[in-house]
């Protein structure tokens, strides 16, 4: 990435023009910054008199040397300093309900072509409250589906492509179930259908977060809900599923399984576009 000879504050004099100075910013923890060479985004997570180390939104972390002109700054280019106080004194970062560091100086991505579709409004509701501050910083948009019946006429009105993916989460993805006979039904390149085991998102939520030792068994036959309201002495779902809601913070409060397709979706629907 070429920004010109202008950054540079040790070029010399130079008649009739005067040198363009670099400011000089004190990095700060949470700070992001873009590393000019290589174009790495990340968090300022630690700092030494000599380099910073970034982390990105996927945990990953990497050392740079704290050179005249190295960063960039919402869009500008600085000189970072390390702050005169001892790092190892510094903060912990703030991280997301998600568990990856907040991006506390980057607005929100316009919307990308790229995106998620999960099953209903509950498991979107659900996605926003843990994923939805990561999802705003990507650009990307999650819609609810009517039911996994819709999926193979949403994707063919989708139009995928390699720069429009199409990820697609789904309630109990097992072996032999009709929503997994429909995933297989709808292969396509440019899409990735995953999902959890589990028959409704409200199981994907630990039953500990909840308040109870387990979820309930419901009987076949039995509207799952429903069943699940009745074992737990609660009057109906809507009470029920503000109580869910009331339970979960962050990814913490979710069942493994649920937060590796989330991941999966995102990096999916995130890569290259």
């Amino acid at each position: 990435m070429d920004y010109g000879s202008e950054i540079l504050t040790n070029a010399g004099p130079s008649r009739g023009r005067k040198t363009r100075t670099v400011p000089d910013v004190t990095a700060e923890l949470d700070m992001v910054v873009e590393e000019v060479g290589s174009g790495y985004c990340g968090a300022v997570v630690e700092l030494s008199k000599q380099t910073v180390t970034l982390e990105d939104r996927h945990s990953r972390q990497r050392v740079f040397p704290l050179v005249t002109g190295g960063f960039l700054l919402e869009g500008a280019v600085v000189t970072l300093k390390a702050p005169t106080r001892n790092s190892s004194h510094l903060a912990a970062p703030r991280r997301t309900a998600s568990g990856s560091i907040a991006l506390e100086h980057t607005r929100a991505r316009i919307a990308r072509a790229s995106r998620i579709y999960v099953e209903g409004i509950h498991d979107a509701t659900l996605v926003e409250r843990v994923w939805g501050e990561d999802l705003r910083i990507e650009g990307v948009v999650v819609e609810p589906l009517h039911g996994i019946d819709d999926l193979p006429a949403v994707i063919a009105g989708f139009r995928p492509t390699a720069a429009r993916r199409l990820g697609v989460l789904v309630d109990h993805l097992v072996s032999g179930s009709k929503e997994q006979r429909i995933a297989a039904a709808s292969s396509h390149p440019h899409v990735l259908i995953t999902g959890h085991p589990y028959v409704d998102i409200w199981e994907a939520v630990k039953p500990s977060s909840v308040g109870i030792v387990e979820w309930p068994k419901v009987p076949k036959g039995t509207d799952w809900k429903q069943g699940i309201c009745d074992a737990l002495g609660v009057s109906d779902p809507v009470t029920m599923w503000r109580r869910i809601m009331g339970s979960v913070s962050s990814y913490t409060d979710l069942q493994a399984p649920l937060l590796g397709a989330m991941e999966q979706l995102i990096d999916f629907v995130t890569e290259s576009n």
